[in-house]
């Protein structure tokens, strides 16, 4: 059995399994530049939680539900952590609904 945490925003966070890859935090810090704009397509309710790059996108693959922003919290919680800077500073521009999102770095 999977052991569960208390995550941001109140958020529960299951522990990564063996065969998840967890990102180093900041391996994508080359893109964390003021003013930047992040394109996103996020898949909600995932198997397993997941971000890659693939030219100019973001693809971001999250466990939780679309519901009461809990995937978009988790969302900027993988961005946020992928680029090495706190969640704060990540603001959605467009897209509070939507599985395609765009995040500005301020």
């Amino acid at each position: 059995m999977r052991q569960r945490r208390q995550g941001a925003a109140g958020l529960v966070l299951a522990a990564p399994t063996r065969q998840s890859v967890r990102m180093k935090k900041g391996e994508w810090s080359d893109l964390a530049l003021s003013g930047a704009e992040f394109a996103v397509k996020v898949t909600p309710n995932a198997r397993r939680a997941a971000i890659t790059r693939e030219e100019g996108v973001i693809r971001i693959s999250v466990t939780c539900i679309p519901e009461d922003g809990r995937a978009t919290a988790a969302v900027i919680e993988s961005l946020a952590h992928a680029l090495g800077v706190a969640k704060s500073r990540l603001t959605l521009v467009r897209g509070a609904t939507s599985r395609d999102k765009l995040f500005r770095l301020g």
